[in-house]
């Protein structure tokens, strides 16, 4: 809207349950295109007769899809006449899916970024229009380069519309063959195996924050681990890691320091967290 183009609609997810009191809370996207004045339609399933029909009958020249969470159908890819594409969050075709951020941060990448392609019935497979590379700082989480992704992704989309428009964009196939994928975060992605490397452990713990967090368990109950940082040992070429923000079961976000002082300090040495 700022840079000009009349938005016509709105297509969000319906409005779900939140918090422990589960208040009915509408999506961001939802509020925003109220303020603005715009119509919303937030089907359950895109795909339904009846959530085509209300789409269709807006009769869009465009369709912009970002983080929408559901494959079109075919009847709705084909009806605009610029096509439809989508803002993804990863440097296609590595991580296609539902979770780019999280994965390429858990993987240890150093880089992520944003494609715009036009869109197909299959998972994030369509023909590249343009990318944008974002760095990871070592310190990023999934929120931080979220935002970083959402900014760059805005400023991309506005950068290639016009091209759109006028036909001057010659569309990229994708190497199917170098695909990989990011699907949804279960919650077996969130358990920490302390087996595994410092570099790991702390990836997959910034990789998680702030949602869903990674978590272990003690004493039969979760600890939500919010942060970790590697350690260098003295004399040693070992690198381990001291979580330094948890989250015991049933209690507050706090600072290793604070649960120690607290219900920690009973905790003796050599005791054990995760299975």
């Amino acid at each position: 809207m700022e840079a000009g183009y009349h938005v016509i609609g709105v297509v969000t997810q319906p409005d779900r349950p939140v918090g422990r009191k589960q208040v009915m809370t509408p999506p961001p996207v939802k509020e925003a295109a109220i303020r603005h004045g715009l119509p919303v339609l937030q089907p359950e399933r895109i795909k339904t007769e009846e959530a085509l029909a209300e789409v269709l009958a807006l009769e869009p020249d465009l369709i912009v899809t970002a983080a929408y969470g559901q494959i079109l159908p075919k009847k709705l890819l084909e009806a605009p006449r610029f096509g439809c594409i989508n803002v993804h969050a990863s440097l296609l075709p590595k991580y296609r899916g539902g979770a780019p951020i999280h994965k390429c941060i858990v993987e240890g990448e150093k880089e992520s970024g944003v494609t715009i392609m036009y869109m197909v019935e299959a998972l994030d497979a369509g023909d590249m229009l343009s990318k944008v590379t974002v760095p990871i700082e070592e310190r990023d989480t999934v929120g931080i380069l979220h935002d970083k992704l959402a900014a760059a992704g805005s400023a991309l989309l506005i950068r290639t519309l016009p091209a759109i428009l006028a036909g001057e964009l010659k569309a990229e196939a994708q190497d199917h063959e170098a695909a990989t994928f990011a699907p949804n975060i279960k919650r077996t992605d969130e358990r920490i195996d302390w087996s595994r490397t410092a570099e790991q452990i702390y990836n997959q713990v910034r990789g998680l924050n702030p949602w869903p967090v990674a978590f272990t368990s003690y004493q039969g109950k979760v600890w939500k681990v919010w942060w970790v940082e590697k350690v260098q040992t003295t004399g040693s070429t070992n690198v381990p890691v001291k979580i330094t923000e948890l989250q015991p079961e049933g209690k507050k976000r706090m600072s290793a320091l604070d649960f120690l002082r607290g219900a920690g300090s009973s905790i003796e040495i050599g005791t054990k967290v995760g299975e």
